[in-house]
């Protein structure tokens, strides 16, 4: 009888140990449909014969069957727990939601006589080294209220963003490719060429290959005569003591070997001191974005890869891409108002792997989904909450607003950015 009672109890904890592994259920009572709150739940009594009750009884007359059974209420713990430590986004969500969207602005030329250019011509233009000034939020707030250098500079990528809607990557251009373009394309294809002229290092660390600091090592040296050739003959021995700058913060940082929108930002910023030189003409920009930019992307894509490039300053899952923004920007307005793809369709595979090479919002989210492994609504979030959103135009608005308040107004990215005649300071 001792070995039968052993038996039943032994079952009994078996049941115990798998129902407290189970899935969380949700009840219903009777027809209110009103849910039992799950730590009332108590496990069903087991099924035992009279016998054995009353040899238990016998045994044990203090506890009776039921309370021999009973055990404290369980704690649910989700399988899909949330994150510890996750940052109250909700204050800054708000906030984003609320401010406008940033517009379209021409940005002015040297050759100006606007607030913004000085109106003389580009020969007796004054360059200088460009410097870092940002150091508080106050410097932030200085920096992009209207007018600033940064207000245009946001307007600035609003306009590039605005040039490629409803547009393809191959579609063609409303103009030929000009030679400043033509120079930026050869420009990046060098440079992609050092790559296989310099391969990685047998490397243990996850990131930061030593073999990325002889690559910048060639760009620092040889960069600067590559830049050269875009200028206008009148200004290669002035312009380019500012201009280059710019393109050497634009490909990750030499001592840390990371990269991160940041430098993605500077890259940007020297295409904006080009537009301001007069070198590229606002119907060049198109064609800025959909072949220089791309072509950019392809090159870092590149890096990141060879070089095992660290995330500089990444929000994990709560970013929306380890390494870039502005291609969700320029993206998610390539595919405003298309007759087919949604924002719900990055779900779709057939979908990324058919036109992704059209559009760069789904290769960002295809190259999400190839190095980050699991669920795509855990290891990101943020990308799968916004693919709930009805139209692409509220997704490229909220592109732009967001690139603003998670780059251009954080601190610690915008600390290292650098101002001078071309992006000025106050």
């Amino acid at each position: 009888m001792k070995k039968r009672i052993r038996i039943i109890l032994l079952t009994t904890r078996l049941l115990f140990s798998a129902f407290r592994g189970g899935k969380r259920r949700r009840l219903k009572t009777g027809n209110t449909g009103t849910p039992i709150p799950f730590t009332t739940l108590q496990p069903p009594a087991p099924t035992i014969c009279s016998c054995c009750k009353e040899s238990m009884d016998h045994q044990n007359p203090s506890s009776s069957t039921d309370e021999s059974f009973s055990s404290p209420p369980l704690s649910y713990r989700p399988i899909r727990a949330p994150a510890l430590n996750i940052p109250n986004r909700t204050t800054a969500q708000t906030a984003i939601m609320l401010t406008p969207v940033p517009q379209p602005q021409f940005v002015p030329t040297i050759y100006s006589s606007s607030d913004d250019g000085d109106g003389s011509a580009p020969h007796t233009h004054v360059f200088i080294a460009p410097s870092k000034r940002i150091t508080s939020p106050e410097d932030i707030v200085k920096f992009l209220s209207p007018p600033s250098s940064g207000d245009n500079f946001v307007g600035f990528i609003a306009t590039l963003s605005q040039s490629v809607l409803r547009k393809k990557i191959s579609d063609p251009l409303p103009v030929p490719l000009s030679p400043t373009l033509e120079s930026l394309l050869t420009l990046l294809e060098k440079l992609s060429l050092w790559v296989d002229e310099i391969p990685p290092m047998l490397h243990q660390a996850r990131y930061g290959n030593p073999a990325y600091r002889d690559w910048f090592e060639r760009l620092s040296v040889e960069g600067k005569l590559l830049t050269i050739q875009i200028l206008p003959e009148e200004l290669r021995s002035s312009a380019i003591v500012e201009v280059f700058p710019y393109l050497m913060d634009s490909f990750g940082n030499y001592t840390r070997i990371d990269y991160g929108t940041g430098h993605e930002t500077n890259f940007a910023a020297f295409l904006y001191c080009l537009v301001r030189i007069g070198l590229i003409k606002e119907e060049d920009y198109q064609g800025l974005v959909l072949k220089v930019f791309v072509s950019y992307l392809n090159l870092m894509r590149k890096l990141q890869n060879v070089y095992s490039l660290e995330p500089a300053g990444s929000h994990g899952v709560w970013g929306l891409d380890d390494y870039h923004f502005l291609p969700f920007v320029f993206g998610s307005a390539q595919l405003v108002d298309h007759k087919y793809m949604k924002p719900k369709s990055i779900h779709n595979p057939d979908i990324l792997d058919n036109f992704s090479k059209e559009y760069m919002y789904l290769e960002c989210v295809m190259f999400v989904k190839s190095v980050k492994k699991g669920l795509f609504a855990e290891h990101s979030p943020l990308l799968d909450d916004i693919s709930g959103v009805q139209k692409w135009s509220k997704v490229h608005g909220g592109m732009l607003k967001m690139y603003k308040a998670e780059v251009l107004e954080k601190v610690p990215i915008m600390q290292h950015f650098l101002f001078g005649s071309l992006i000025k300071w106050g």
